[in-house]
């Protein structure tokens, strides 16, 4: 992704052992990087949501488990330091991934040797998502191309924030819409503001901003009405797991969206790669939802008249309130995954036809 001309990636390390992130808290009204120095340091930055969006979580976590390694490379201290990022996001599955595949690999060598195998491995993982997430984008535009041939310009809504800042580079559900945008097919997307936290109002919409992409930001509940209206071609959406069944659960409001979907005839799709399936669950009851701070709930951020960053309160005092992150979208109301090896049908034997090689889902 380019901002301001210059080429920046959701996490990249230097060539003088840097590891550096986007700070996504700090979006849209200042364009920060946050050096990432300790596995604490990435730790607290998932946690905190520096970094969000699956795969970029698991980039994160990868690099995180090469700095354990920089700082103490036993196996004491690996355990620990994988534990610790585990714990931070519950619901998104690549984080786990990632920490299993690295604590496979440190495991197998002497200690003297695992830094340097730690640092070339995290840069495998990140490479090979941006890679993925390419080929995602390659396999979607055809979809919006199809799309266009009955129709003067495509209408796509999605929801939260599937972009490159969710994902190193491209993005799951918007690298369709970039590779289509940069190919010349008209389009238009349709982005939810994506409440508690804003990520669809603040990152969707920066994102696209920045690529020049045309859009529109709505309300949360604005969707159905559009689809009603018939300002709606297709739904995409990413995804934090998808379940051997096909069930996806993404950010909470995505299944909302698949019901006025399919209520009103228009194709609903999750995007991601083979490292957010999760293959041991085949339904989405036994997806663990992570229950945030209310406060993101009953807050908001924003910038004033002045210029001032600003928090307030906008629920009563002693109002409770609940802050789930996601919910689940069941794979009936999914129209098809879209992968790094093509659309796929939401369910068990199209997922596993899909990645017959066993390489593609255990490493």
């Amino acid at each position: 992704m380019n901002i301001a001309g210059s080429h920046y990636r959701g996490i990249w390390c230097t060539q003088d052992g840097h590891v550096r992130v986007v700070d996504q808290t700090r979006l849209p009204f200042e364009f920060a990087i946050q050096d990432l120095v300790t596995a604490a340091d990435a730790t607290r930055a998932i946690r905190d949501m520096v970094v969000r969006g699956a795969p970029l979580i698991g980039a994160t976590a990868a690099y995180g488990m090469a700095l354990a390694a920089r700082h103490d490379a036993s196996d004491a201290h690996l355990v620990e330091a994988g534990r610790a990022l585990k714990a931070t996001r519950p619901t998104a599955v690549d984080l786990a991934w990632a920490v299993d595949r690295m604590q496979r690999v440190l495991s197998a060598l002497a200690p003297a040797q695992r830094e340097s195998a730690a640092f070339l491995e995290a840069a495998v993982i990140s490479d090979t998502y941006v890679d993925q997430c390419r080929d995602i984008g390659r396999h979607g535009i055809e979809v919006i191309r199809d799309l266009k041939r009955s129709r003067q310009r495509v209408n796509i809504l999605t929801h939260c924030n599937a972009g490159w800042l969710a994902t190193v580079d491209w993005g799951t559900a918007l690298s369709p819409v970039y590779m289509a945008y940069d190919a010349g097919i008209p389009l238009h997307v349709w982005v939810d503001e994506t409440r508690p936290r804003n990520q669809g109002a603040s990152l969707t919409a920066f994102e696209l901003a920045a690529h020049g992409v045309p859009h529109t930001v709505i309300a949360d509940n604005l969707g159905g009405h559009l689809m009603q209206r018939g300002q709606v071609d297709m739904v995409i959406v990413g995804a934090d797991r998808v379940t051997a069944g096909g069930d996806v659960c993404n950010k909470v409001g995505t299944y909302l969206k698949a019901l006025a979907a399919r209520d009103n005839g228009i194709p609903f799709y999750a995007a991601m790669p083979v490292s957010t399936i999760d293959w041991s669950i085949e339904t989405g009851a036994d997806i663990p939802i992570e229950e945030r701070s209310s406060v993101e709930l009953t807050h908001m951020t924003g910038r004033t008249a002045e210029g001032e960053l600003a928090t307030v309160r906008v629920v009563p005092e002693g109002s409770p309130a609940l802050n789930l992150g996601f919910d689940v979208t069941p794979a009936r109301l999914v129209t098809a995954l879209i992968t790094e090896r093509g659309l796929c049908a939401a369910n068990r034997t199209a997922l596993r036809n899909a990645y017959r090689d066993p390489r593609a889902v255990s490493e």
